[in-house]
């Protein structure tokens, strides 16, 4: 692991985004609350936000963090959903991981949940879009919408 003893706490956050693309059939039922397995979105939100606060397990040499926050929200669109997460804390690293895993987690469990409806989804896109705090500063991706 990266020594980060002598660096400063700041607050830091990031926010991650991703998408899975599906059928029609299955946008209408995950919409609809009529996914057999039960209502996608809320178990989607749940997975990613228990994901984040395990990303030091999952991740190699990743600090485990105490997180101050995450928010994940699901946006159903024309031909998927997309997912984006925000995490933050005060510490000596970022949060950049956490975020990132928050939404990988919950496009995964979005496919579980609709894979009768759908085997053919595809899970992509899964990008940082913004970071701020530490010493590197503020970050922002050129496009974050891409």
């Amino acid at each position: 692991m990266v020594d980060v003893g002598a660096k400063a706490q700041t607050a830091r956050s990031a926010t991650a985004t991703g998408r899975i693309t599906m059928n029609g059939a299955a946008i209408a039922a995950i919409r609809d609350d009529a996914v057999p397995k039960g209502d996608v979105l809320a178990a989607a939100r749940i997975a990613g936000i228990m994901a984040a606060k395990q990303t030091a397990s999952l991740i190699p040499l990743c600090h485990p963090l105490g997180l101050d926050s995450v928010t994940l929200d699901c946006t159903i669109e024309t031909d998927g959903v997309r997912v984006s997460a925000t995490a933050s804390l005060t510490g000596k690293t970022g949060v950049e991981m956490e975020a990132m895993v928050a939404v990988s987690v919950a496009l995964l469990t979005i496919y579980d949940m609709a894979k009768a409806l759908d085997k053919g989804m595809m899970i992509g896109e899964v990008r940082l879009v913004s970071k701020t705090g530490g010493k590197s500063g503020d970050w922002r991706a050129e496009d974050p919408g891409a």
